[in-house]
């Protein structure tokens, strides 16, 4: 089942294909009490949304008994805040959709890879409580995610740690001093940021542990419940990691993460 994020065009959108069009993939999970649904942000440098980290997550989370979303947010040649509209927008529509969907609009949690770990800490970073007074109801929800899941995510555009391709397509080839310090999300992090559940490979290249050590060093100075796994093996974009078992054990930490947070049946 697929929802458009907006009914009219989305905001800042340059046609009408699908490639303009912002969605929610939704796998749903039937017979149960209300619980948690997360939202799955696939990476891909922003230049694309990798299948392998969006779909075989959403079955994997349906299997443990949470709900999971897809975002089809917009990337290349879209550049911010396109995608950031995105994430938030997804959160504010599953709070709308809540009752109808069958989850609890205050477990909705947003999981990001690589560059989607940019726009999940990005929207659970930079959010707002909504606008009670908005025409669209969806607009009158909190855009804040209740649970961040960042794996081997792009945190920061300051150098010597960013993904240069993520920066340059969100920002262009010679960003604003400004802009690069509004979209190093471990800058933005205060005592409202959700709690986080973070995990990275040592023998990552593409995007240096550093990303996540530097999140997690800012939720703890701001005291934000979190959780940081840097396993020794695993290239980048490794996905659930089935083909590097020790590595693959993050799901099982995700999962007992999750269920302290109360996103479990």
């Amino acid at each position: 089942m697929i929802h458009r994020l907006w009914t009219h065009d989305a905001p800042l959108a340059q046609g009408s294909n699908e490639e303009d069009i912002p969605k929610l993939e939704l796998f749903l999970l039937k017979d149960a009490d209300p619980k948690g649904l997360v939202i799955i942000c696939p990476g891909g440098a922003y230049h694309r949304r990798a299948p392998h980290e969006a779909y075989p997550v959403a079955e994997w989370l349906n299997a443990i008994g949470v709900s999971a979303a897809v975002l089809h947010y917009r990337v290349y040649p879209y550049a911010y805040p396109s995608a950031w509209l995105d994430g938030k927008r997804a959160i504010r529509y599953a709070r709308e959709h809540a009752r109808e969907w069958n989850i609890d609009p205050e477990h909705i949690g947003m999981l990001g890879f690589s560059a989607g770990g940019h726009l999940a800490s990005m929207v659970g970073t930079q959010f707002d409580a909504g606008d009670p007074s908005a025409e669209d109801p969806v607009e009158r929800h909190s855009s804040r995610p209740d649970a961040l899941i960042l794996c081997y995510p792009v945190i920061s555009f300051r150098e010597p740690y960013t993904h240069a391709g993520s920066r340059e397509v969100q920002l262009g080839p010679e960003p604003e001093d400004h802009l690069i310090q509004l979209l190093s999300n471990e800058q933005q992090v205060n005592e409202n940021t959700p709690p986080a559940f973070l995990w990275h490979t040592a023998e990552d290249v593409a995007v240096p542990p550093e990303n996540s050590m530097l999140f997690a060093m800012e939720l703890a100075r701001h005291r934000i419940p979190y959780e940081l796994h840097v396993f020794e093996e695993g290239r980048h974009g490794i996905g659930l990691a089935d083909e590097v078992p020790d590595t693959a054990r993050w799901m099982e930490l995700c999962e007992r993460w999750l269920a302290r947070r109360g996103f479990l049946p």
